[in-house]
């Protein structure tokens, strides 16, 4: 069975800045929350256990385990931003917390977390604009940077290309604070051209990036993008098939 990812939109394109391995938590609660088909509330907490944690991201047991932990801390303070319409058409600016409660378990090496109400209806709603992938597609990405890229990227997949994101906006999708990487050529050398490698190295598609100008100053960026060839899988040779006589 494919552990399907599947997120909003909205969500998607929210500014928020996670960690690496606090995105893995959040990416491992949603798969959880499918495959159980308990889906996701605002009372009852997703239980995420270490070892899934070391299977699905090839990380060392005892890494793992603090990893876990010190995310546990971490994530209860984050926030994230996104923006919705109200009853009127007015853009309305909202900020939420991703979790109402989060803990590990020492005795089992546990994670419990309960998601915060208004992150519920972006993860479980089907109906209209969403984006699903499996989960080993950012398996091996190293980086919280280039999961980010990898999830705006695919939110465009229909097209294979996406139009000019703004460099601030840009940034705040990746999670980058403003105090960090001021100037373009270490939001580069640190940032885009990492992730950009790690998701053609590790995902089921490779990117090109265009840099757009205002002046001479670099002011967006956009992105076409197409999916790998999968390796053609061979059948195996039937032992009592004659190899000189045609099929």
């Amino acid at each position: 069975m494919k552990e399907l990812v599947v997120k909003d939109n909205a969500l998607i394109n929210a500014s928020y800045n996670l960690d690496l391995v606090e995105q893995r938590l959040i990416l491992l609660a949603i798969v959880e929350a499918r495959e159980s088909g308990r889906g996701i509330n605002a009372n009852d907490p997703l239980f995420i256990h270490a070892e899934s944690y070391i299977n699905h991201f090839g990380v060392h047991r005892n890494t793992a385990y603090q990893a876990l932990k010190d995310a546990c801390k971490d994530l209860f303070a984050r926030q994230f931003r996104y923006q919705e319409l109200s009853p009127k058409g007015k853009v309305i600016n909202q900020m939420s917390r991703w979790v109402s409660q989060i803990g590990y378990m020492d005795d089992g090496a546990t994670v419990n977390l309960i998601f915060a109400p208004a992150i519920i209806p972006f993860i479980t709603r089907l109906e209209e604009q969403f984006t699903s992938y499996e989960l080993k597609q950012i398996s091996g990405l190293t980086t919280a940077y280039a999961v980010r890229l990898y999830e705006l990227l695919i939110a465009w997949r229909s097209t294979g290309k996406t139009p000019v994101i703004e460099l601030s906006d840009f940034r705040q999708k990746l999670g980058v604070l403003e105090t960090e990487y001021s100037r373009m050529h270490d939001f580069k050398k640190r940032v885009l051209d990492p992730a950009i490698k790690n998701v053609n190295e590790h995902t089921d598609i490779t990117i090109k990036v265009e840099q757009h100008k205002t002046g001479r100053s670099i002011t967006g960026f956009s992105f076409k993008f197409k999916q790998k060839q999968q390796p053609k899988i061979e059948k195996p040779i039937d032992p009592k098939r004659d190899p000189n006589t045609p099929d």
